[in-house]
């Protein structure tokens, strides 16, 4: 896909940073480009987890690096009983869930990007999740340029007592690379595993505790592996299209065959205009119905995608809509991205969008 591409949150983010603040906030948000927000675990690890091992014979190399993580003393809150309680600021509410699941009762989680009407690659922090991740003693952010807002929050609020662990760099990713982590599922693996033992690391008395709290969430994604597993074996090989790369990760891990020009999708997922060839080239393809499906970002929506959209239900393509966060926020991660499986399934096998 090319690697002089650059996602928002890197160069991009930072163009449209100096264009917010050159204009004043709110003025500068609502005039911003032409997006348009659509409304609205320790233990064995090969079998834990789960999702990686869905597919049998499918490889996923995840580079857990030594010092991505803050490792330091830290002080949970202790309440009657003994029990103590972790207060964890995760950037987005899908690492927010994970958390949430993995500490059960021994966490507080607060999860900053969960309104559908935010973009957490323009998100724009406040006083408040400046205190928030102040007082936090574990912080989950993405990394990879996609939340630079957190990076700068932690910078500008020193905490010796706080554990840090930012998943794009435990993965060994590098700012230009595809952000869209929680969308490949042994990525989350990693991140569930990684969660766990940070927990375990903050309150090591409770261990027992949280070993218990991974196998429960183990249990929690058996349909999701189940799902993964059918889709590979029932459409493996299928050619499928979308309007930008947050489905990169999953239809590779699927064994989908992803037609779509990598310059239009790498251009809206910067928040740019694609080139006119990768234009030409997406509406022929469509047209001509050469993709089972078109993958549709619903949150994050330009005129282009939408006349893309269009384009593909005029041909009877089914079209399946994704989220860039968990929607409806209530969900766990497990709801939200099992019914997103469940719609593609339908989709790839003939069923009504």
């Amino acid at each position: 896909m090319g690697t002089a591409r650059v996602w928002r949150g890197t160069a991009a983010s930072a163009r449209r940073a100096a264009v917010a603040e050159a204009r004043h906030g709110v003025l500068a948000r609502a005039l911003r480009g032409v997006r348009v927000r659509a409304l609205g675990g320790a233990g064995v690890r090969a079998p834990r987890g789960g999702w990686a091992a869905a597919v049998a014979g499918l490889a996923v190399p995840v580079l857990l690096a030594a010092g991505c993580t803050t490792a330091v003393t830290a002080n949970p809150v202790a309440r009657p009983g003994g029990a103590r309680i972790i207060d964890v600021v995760a950037a987005e509410n899908f690492w927010g869930s994970l958390v949430s699941q993995l500490g059960g009762t021994h966490v507080r989680v607060l999860s900053i990007v969960s309104d559908p009407n935010a973009d957490p690659h323009d998100y724009e922090s406040s006083a408040q999740d400046a205190r928030a991740v102040a007082q936090a003693s574990y912080v989950v952010l993405n990394g990879v340029g996609y939340d630079n807002w957190m990076t700068k929050l932690l910078a500008a609020n020193p905490s010796a007592g706080r554990r840090v662990y930012d998943i794009g760099a435990a993965l060994g990713k590098r700012p230009g690379d595809n952000p869209h982590l929680w969308y490949n599922p042994a990525y989350v693996t990693a991140a569930c595993d990684h969660i766990e033992a940070g927990l375990k690391a903050l309150d090591p008395k409770d261990a027992g505790y949280f070993t218990a709290r991974r196998a429960a969430v183990t249990a929690a994604f058996a349909g999701i592996r189940g799902q993964l597993a059918q889709i590979r074996h029932d459409d493996a090989g299928e050619p499928v299209a979308s309007t930008e790369s947050i489905f990169v990760y999953l239809a590779g891990y699927l064994g989908l065959k992803l037609i779509s020009p990598p310059t239009f999708m790498n251009a809206v997922a910067e928040g740019s205009d694609p080139p006119v060839s990768g234009v030409v080239l997406f509406e022929h393809q469509l047209s001509t119905r050469q993709a089972a499906v078109l993958v549709y970002n619903k949150q994050t929506a330009t005129a282009l995608t939408t006349s893309v959209r269009g384009i593909a239900a005029a041909h009877h393509i089914p079209v399946v809509g994704v989220t860039e966060t968990i929607q409806p926020p209530g969900q766990s991660f497990e709801q939200w991205f099992g019914a997103e499986l469940a719609a593609l399934s339908r989709a790839l096998n003939g069923g009504a969008r």
